[in-house]
Parts: C-alpha cells; structure tokens; sequence
C-alpha cells in the first residue's frame, strides 16, 4: 500500500495502476483479492468462473475456492480518499483510460491532456470499439466470438495510423493472457496465425509482453507446439520469447526450423521478423551449443537436404544478425562435411558477409575469418585464387587492414587462422620486399608455434602452416602430405591414387585445364614457401624444430609434414641464404626420424627431407657424417624412389672405401648337416625356408642374430632341388628329385601340403607362374606343365642347366653355353647368346642366369675361366662382359650387388650399377656355395652350402 499511498500523494490527477482492474481496465468499484494475490472487479471476475474458468486470469494457477470473497475495503477506502482529493476535472471518465502500462521517460504514469483528447476526437469512436473488442477477447465467454475480437483486433492494427495507443492498450497482462488462450483453444487456422501475428508484433515493441508470455512455462509450451504442427509463423514468436539453447534442444524444434528455412518468403504473412530469418537465428543458436552429437544431428539434416543452400542465400539478408547466424551454420557444415564448402562457395555472396564483419562481436568476428578460411580450401587452385580476391577487393572498406588491426587484438588462439587468411591475401601481388601484412601474419604464426604455454595457438599454427601449401582434396583436407610421398616416388595406394587424380584433375578432367591448374598451384607454392623462409632469415626453421619436439601428436605431425615441404622446395627456390638455418635446426632430427620411424610414409617424408641437404657442398658435407644411419633406410627405398636411387649414387661417388658405405656382417649360421647339403634356399618375408639333400624342408625365423626353427616337413623323399614363394607369401612349391611337385599353404602358425603333382621326372630349378611350372628334367629340354596335367617339352636340343621367368618369358642358360629366351604364349624362341660345341660340354656352359629390372645376368664357366656377362632384355644388346676368378655356382641379386656363390666357401659381392668387385664374404674354407637369396628388404643374404651349412648375413 506505501507504493499506491506515495502515487496518491504524488500526481493525484493520475490513477495508480493497483485502483484498476486489470480485466474491465476500469477503476475498482467493488474490487475482490483472490488467493493468488490478484485483485479483480467482482462483477468481472465472477462472469469469468461463471463459464467454468478454474483458474486466475493473470497468473493461470487454480483457484482452490471459486467462491469470491467479501470486498478489499481497505482498497476501495483508498479509491475513495483518492477521488476525493483529486479535482474532478483532472479525473478522467473511466471510458478515457487507455493504457495504464503506458509511462513516460522518468517512469510516471502519461496523463493524456484534455487538449490531446480534442485532437482525437475523430478516433474516439474507434478506440471505444476496440475497448468493446478486447473486452469480448478478455472475458472468452464464446470461442467464437473471441476468435472474430482477434480478427477485428488484427484490422485495427494493420488500419491505424499510429499503433502507440492501440499497442498500449493490447499489451497489457490481461489482453495477452486473452491472445494465449484463443492459442490454447482455438483450431481456426487463420485465427490462430493473426493471434501469433499480434503478438509477435507487440513482443517486438514491448518487452513486458515477453515477461507476460514467459512468466508461465506452458504458455511457451503451448506457442512451439503450434508451431512444431505446422504454424510457421509461430517461430517469429518463439524467436522474440529468446529460451535457453538447452530449452531448444528440449523442444526438438530442429527439423521444423530446417523446414520454414526452405519456405518462400511470400509464403509468410509480412511480419516484425521474416520467419525464415528467424528460423536462421534459432538455428544459429543451436550450433552454438556445447552438445556436439545435438549439433551433429541437425548439421548432418542440413547437409543431406537443400536447406544448406536456403542457408546461404541468408548471407546477404539485409539483416546482419541473420548474415551473422547464416556464417555460423555454414561454418559448421563444412567442418562436419567438407564437400559441402564447394557448394557454398560458388553461391555465396561475400560482401555481404564482409561488411558484417565491422558490426560483429570478437566472436563473431573470429567465426566470419574461420568461414573465409574454410572458403579457400577448394580442390582448385584457381577456384581459391578468385575467393580471396573477391575477399580482398569487396567491401566499403579495406579487408587487409580491418583484418591486421583485429590480429593485434585476437585471443592467442585466433591469431594463427586471422593470419593465415591475411599472409594469403598478402600473396595476391607479386611477393614485395616490404609488406606490414605479411611481416605481421609470419611473426604471429611463428610466435605461436612457438608458445609451448598455449597447445591450442600452437595446434592452430601448425594446421595453418600445413594448409599454406594450397592443395587441397575435394573435402579441403590439406594434400600436402600425399603431395611430398609422390615426389618422394613412394607408390600410393589405391584411395590415395584417386584422390590425387580428383585434386589434378578437378571437376572437368580437361587435360590442358588440368595442366594450367597444376601450374597456377605451382606459383602459389613457390610464392608461399619463397615468403615463409625468407622471414628473418629462415627463422621458421627453428620454429619447427621446436614443434618436432612437442608432447602433442598433432602439433609433431603438422611441423613434420610443413618442415619436410619447405627443405624440399629449398631445393626449387632460387638460393636464399637460408639453407644454413635449416641444417642446423633440422639435419640431426631428420636424421633421428628416418633411423627409427616405423610408418614407411614417415620414413619416405623424412627421405625427402633429407635430400635437400645434398644439393650443396656444405649440406653434403654434414649429411656424410650420419651416412651409416640412413643407408639402410634408403636402401629399402631404392626400388621405389628415384630421390633413394640419387642419394645412394651421391653418397657412392663421394666415397673412397665401399666399407664406409656398405657393410656385410655374419649374424648366425646353422649347422644342417646331419640333412645333408642344403640344396635350395629362400626368403619371404620374416621366413627363411630351406631344402635338403635328404628331402627334408625346414622353416626358419630370423630376428637379429637369432635364427629359429620352426617347423620341419619330410614329405619328399629325396633331395628337395627347388623352392619358390608366390608372391602373395601365401603358396610355397617344392620341387624334388623324387619327381614331384608339392604345393604348400603357409599361414602364421603352420605349413600344409594342399597338392601333389606327379611329374614323372626330376625336378630341377622349379619355377612357378600362374597355372603352370617349368622346370629342367634329367634329360634335355625344359618340361612346362599345368596344374591341369597337360605336359609339353621346349627347347628339347638344349641340355639346360638353369632358368629364369619373368613376365610370361622363359629364360635358359645351357650347357653349350647358349642362352635363348621363349615367349610362352606363342612359343617363339630367340637366341640370345649362341653355343659353342666342345668335346668337353661339361667345361663350357652357363652355370647361373637371373633377369632383374630389364637386364639379364648369366655367368658362364670355361676353360679359359668364368665370365659374367649382362644383356639388354628388351633389345638383346650385350651392355657388360667381365672376367671372374672363381667358378660361379650360385648368384643373388639385390638393388645394389650382384652376390657370388663360389667354391671354397667364397662369395663375392659386386656393385650391381659400376660391375666391380666390392668384397669377398667367407663362409668357410672347405665346401661350395650350392644355393643363395636375398630377403624383400634386401638387408638379409642367406646362403646355403654343401657342407650342410645355413649362413646368414646382414646388410647394412
């Protein structure tokens, strides 16, 4: 009562607010205090329990007595001291009050002058009607009646020239409380879409109709609800009550708000706010919330239908709140599906998104740079060329300088992707001698990289410098990583393949386009990288460094693949002073990474890293000190890699002593002989498996200098001549004197005998392909059988004594010295070297014949000594002849040699390119080298001998 006695005391000319009903908006003549704390004229408040209302208007609790209590006297006291003190003429007639809401500036009660009652004498009539109308609407006596008050209320609005009194006249508590119930009750669509009308247009100009709908949880309930079964219009509505984002996600407003986003706009009535924008906004809410598998679900639902596009087409509204929101879903779809960033790319208006950049918040701001980032990741380079300059050049004001004041305000953690975007625009020019822009945004990513006390500036600023290379899949990954294994001349795997074609290639597959975009990329790579080392002096390097060391996987892996593209491209870049910087931070870990890396992608990086270093006398020179830790290593490259086949021929050359390159040192040897001589011998994988004069197999394992058996078979039941692995490592075959040939499952832990083919003669040399096998029986000829049981005898003139094939090609060396190759699909023979007949053939013949990498390899005894020759395997041409000293009877070849097998224990290792004499192995003094191989990976020689002996050597 202070607050009614103090209005009292103060303008006594003006009601206080409490002397109203707020049903009749009339002074109390007879007024009654519910038990909710709500006052009403008795007359009104009992017509309304009267039609079977349970509940108090205002605050919609139930009242627990329907029957009235006697009169507030004490307040009707005070109505009466009120109209008594207060001069008649300054107390308006009941019918004159009409918004007892409405306050002026120092928030007291506007008295409307009798002046201004004059100057509306002409819309009195209208008032007083729509007075007779909010009262059919407030007491609800007949659903029907109060349906067409909304109606009449709605022509009111739209007819009045000024809305202020008629707004203040709806907005009042009652009045609303009136708009939700036809909510609750009515099914007429188009009064129900007026209703929401109204309110959304009174919500938006008062914020005390807000506080009424939302003072009552079920009277929000009740607006989504229509909403979520179709009326639309609704969303503006539940966009001005503003719920919680966890209120949202609650509601599962999701899938309805995607749909009004794909309506047309003329779809709509013309509202305070476009339901599409506001869907967007409520939208952008979402994404904003910290329920990522939520978020997830509705951007995936985005993504899938075309709403993503109706998205885009929000980016230039004329609002910035729904350009803003529409940068944010978007932002989110390309991180959830990148594939999607094409699409928006193409149809985006930028400008738009541009100007709102000024009007933003920090936050926003930050998601609009994360969105142009995200833009500039397209598989084409030209593609992304266009969007930065469009980022650059659009725009009432300077992009490059708007970004640089923000970098030097940004989080720490922000900073790497503002400067990211700002480095690029700067490269649009030819690269000057001078840039702000460019110093800044190179300082701030290497501080960042640098600031081991923020993982997150750090994690940012190595994904940027990863990104900067400029290729990308068509998802925006980086390509970057793929991009330095091709130059490494690693072979990629099939998804690799496809997506570097899909990155060359692009959307057309046009060769000449494919050629100009590979060249565009180019530029912008070496433009890039030009910039990056050149910064104080190589600075960058060090950065990296630092980054190879740090405890974050992420972090590591980024400045791996970033340190390894800028020492290679210092190999592309005009001399730059820097390669100095870059030893000295990088050379030892390379060097540290490619000894011990598992990954053999890891490995064949760190390769192409080290290769830089050998372009110049003083790299060459520190590289040379760490030669025998990475020999080996680039050795198992050398088949693959043409960069491994150029630092082996670097380091070759640049040596004296091949003991400084190569080594070759026993590691274990088994005595065998209680099985007589070890006839053959071969390698796959981690096994070693070896045959015996006694027909016994057995299976090895070898793990440093540990060699253990694991398995032995005794099937055949003389001497096993022959084995050979397939290359899938699955089948191995024996061949044996016993005329059979077995075929053997091998899985990890056993060996079976699947087939046993009888082939009725000797089996020497067995070799194996497809669904045949060749091999040199007792007699002449070369025997070639399928598994079928079909039999044929080739070259049966010839007395052979070794074979070799490759690619459908059966190679023979004989007896009298000849070598003839036989195409087995037409049966043509061609002489490769001719034959000499001599009384004593058994002195004159070609004892071992191989064919590696194109060239063919036969060693010959006479008696004028043993000859080594090397033909040409396409054109036949003779390349190499040279003497040897000791009688070959066994030869292995690797990438590198050319190993030897010869009496007395002897093995001779030649370099396979120069044809010289490197080294002499001794396995023992009084027995002969019967058979050899060399493992996979080349750094295993085995070595089987007559005097029953395994050897086994490593190489490295």
């Amino acid at each position: 009562m202070e607050e009614i006695e103090s209005q009292i005391s103060g303008r006594k000319h003006t009601p206080p607010k409490d002397f109203v009903c707020p049903i009749t908006t009339l002074i109390f003549s007879d007024p009654v205090t519910l038990e909710t704390g709500q006052t009403y004229e008795r007359k009104a408040i009992q017509k309304w329990i009267e039609r079977g209302n349970s509940t108090c208007p205002i605050t919609h609790q139930k009242l627990q007595n329907v029957q009235l209590p006697k009169t507030n006297y004490v307040l009707k006291g005070l109505i009466s001291s009120w109209k008594e003190s207060t001069p008649r003429n300054d107390v308006f007639d009941e019918s004159q009050f009409q918004n007892l809401e409405n306050k002026n500036d120092d928030n007291t009660p506007r008295l409307i002058s009798p002046k201004s009652v004059i100057s509306r004498a002409t819309t009195d009539g209208t008032i007083n009607e729509l007075r007779v109308v909010i009262t059919d609407l407030c007491t609800l006596q007949v659903l029907e009646k109060a349906e067409m008050a909304v109606l009449r209320i709605e022509r009111f609005w739209k007819e009045a020239d000024t809305k202020v009194e008629i707004q203040n006249m709806l907005s009042k508590p009652p009045v609303i409380n009136g708009f939700v119930e036809i909510l609750f009750n009515s099914v007429d669509t188009r009064v129900l879409v007026t209703t929401v009308f109204l309110l959304s247009e009174l919500g938006s100009r008062d914020s005390g109709v807000i506080s009424t709908l939302t003072r009552v949880y079920s009277d929000v309930e009740c607006i989504v609800s229509l909403f979520k079964k179709g009326l639309f219009e609704a969303v503006v509505l539940i966009y001005l009550l503003k719920p919680s984002i966890s209120s949202f996600l609650q509601m599962d407003m999701a899938n309805v708000l995607l749909n009004v986003v794909q309506k047309k706009e003329d779809e709509f009535l013309k509202m305070c706010v476009k339901p599409k924008a506001a869907s967007v906004l409520l939208l952008g809410q979402i994404i904003a919330s910290e329920d990522d598998g939520a978020v997830s679900e509705v951007v995936r639902s985005l993504i899938s239908g075309k709403t993503i596009e109706c998205v885009v087409r929000s980016l230039h509204s004329d609002w910035t709140d729904e350009r803003i929101a529409a940068v944010r879903i978007l932002l989110r779809c390309i991180q959830e599906d990148g594939k999607c960033r094409n699409m928006i790319a193409d149809k985006a208006e930028l400008a738009p998104v541009l100007e709102s950049f000024l009007e933003a918040d920090d936050r926003e701001r930050f998601e609009i740079v994360q969105f142009l980032s995200e833009l500039v990741k397209l598989n084409r380079r030209t593609f992304n060329d266009q969007i930065l300059h469009i980022i650059k050049d659009e725009g009432t004001f300077s992009t490059m300088h708007t970004l640089l004041i923000y970098l030097q305000t940004a989080l720490t953690d922000q900073c790497p992707v503002v400067a990211g975007l700002l480095l690029q625009l700067d490269l649009l020019a030819e690269p000057r001698k001078m840039s702000i822009y460019r110093e800044e945004a190179i300082d701030n990513l290497i501080s960042c990289l640098k600031n081991s006390a923020s993982p997150p500036a750090q994690i940012a600023a190595a994904e940027t410098l990863l990104a900067l290379q400029g290729r990308f899949s068509y998802s925006g990954k980086p390509l970057v990583r793929k991009f330095l294994l091709k130059r490494a001349g690693v072979v990629l795997d099939k998804t690799d393949r496809s997506m570097w074609k899909e990155q060359l290639v692009g959307v057309s597959g046009d060769v000449q386009e494919t050629t100009e975009e590979e060249k565009v990329a180019q530029e912008w790579e070496i433009k890039m990288a030009f910039v990056l080392v050149n910064h104080e002096v190589g600075l960058i390097f060090e950065a990296l460094s630092e980054g190879l060391k740090s405890r974050y996987v992420e972090i590591c892996s980024a400045c791996f693949v970033t340190a390894t593209w800028l020492l290679h491209m210092l190999t592309l870049l005009p001399d730059t002073g820097v390669q100095g910087a870059a030893r000295v931070c990088l050379l030892k870990r390379f060097v540290s990474i490619f000894k011990s890396a598992k990954d053999a992608e890891d490995k064949a990086l760190s390769m192409l890293a080290l290769s830089s270093f050998i372009h110049d006398s003083d790299g060459l020179r520190d590289i040379t000190i760490h030669v025998k830790d990475i020999l080996k290593g680039l050795r198992k490259f050398k088949k693959s890699s043409t960069v491994a086949f150029e630092m082996l021929k670097v380091f070759s050359e640049g040596s004296e002593s091949s003991v400084e390159l190569w080594n070759h040192t026993e590691l274990v040897q088994e005595d065998c002989s209680i099985n007589g001589v070890v006839v053959s011998i071969v390698c796959c994988e981690d096994k070693i498996f070896s045959g015996h004069s006694d027909g016994m197999i057995k299976i090895w394992t070898c793990k440093g200098s540990i060699l253990r058996l694991t398995h032995k078979i005794r099937e055949h039941t003389k001497a096993v001549t022959s084995l050979t692995v397939l290359p899938s490592g699955n089948t191995l075959y024996s061949g044996s004197h016993d005329k059979t040939i077995r075929a053997w499952s091998i899985d990890k832990e056993d060996i079976n005998c699947e087939e046993v083919y009888d082939v009725k003669d000797h089996v020497n040399n067995l070799l194996v392909a497809n669904n045949i096998s060749c091999f040199i029986p007792q007699g002449v000829g070369i025997k070639v059988n399928s598994w079928s049981g079909a039999s044929k005898l080739l070259n049966p003139s010839k007395d052979v004594k070794c074979l070799a094939l490759v690619n459908g090609r059966l190679y023979s060396g004989c007896k009298d010295n000849s070598i003839q190759e036989i195409d087995l699909a037409t049966g043509t023979l061609t002489s490769i070297q001719n034959g000499a007949r001599k009384l004593l053939a058994k002195a004159n013949r070609v004892n071992v014949l191989q064919v590696h990498d194109g060239m063919i390899y036969a060693a010959s005894s006479s008696i004028e000594g043993t000859t080594f020759k090397i033909w040409n395997a396409s054109t036949y041409n003779l390349v190499q002849s040279v003497s040897l000293t000791s009688e070959v009877r066994a030869m292995a070849i690797s990438s590198e040699f050319v190993y030897f097998g010869c009496k007395m224990g002897i093995v001779e290792v030649w370099c396979r390119n120069k044809v010289t004499r490197k080294e002499t192995l001794q396995t023992s003094t009084n027995c002969k080298v019967v058979c050899m191989d060399v493992d996979d990976n080349e750094d295993v020689l085995v070595i089987g001998t007559s005097d029953g002996k395994i050897h086994v050597w490593g190489v490295n």
